[in-house]
């Protein structure tokens, strides 16, 4: 079970990769479970509750309330933008 705090800790892109991740093994849980009875049913309860955690610190951010950790790839390289101005 994911951890508030850890999602935390991670960048926006990371987040919505692991958000991902959980929506894609929910529908190959419930295909499974269409088919046939599977081994461990509670963890499409887990999968749910780790999608709203995600959401949850998305909204926080999108908010303002907390502020995600920031990536590490910029988009501007500071030397180009530092140029930039200069002109």
């Amino acid at each position: 079970m994911l951890k508030i705090s850890d999602l935390r800790d991670l960048t926006r892109e990371e987040l919505l990769q692991k958000k991902n991740d959980l929506i894609d093994e929910q529908f190959n849980l419930n295909m499974r479970r269409s088919l046939k009875a599977l081994d461990n049913p509670l963890r499409l309860r887990q999968i749910r509750r780790e999608q709203a955690l995600i959401l949850t610190v998305l909204n926080e951010d999108k908010l303002g309330i907390r502020k995600l950790a920031e990536s590490s790839v910029s988009i501007l390289d500071d030397s180009k933008a530092s140029k930039g101005k200069e002109k």
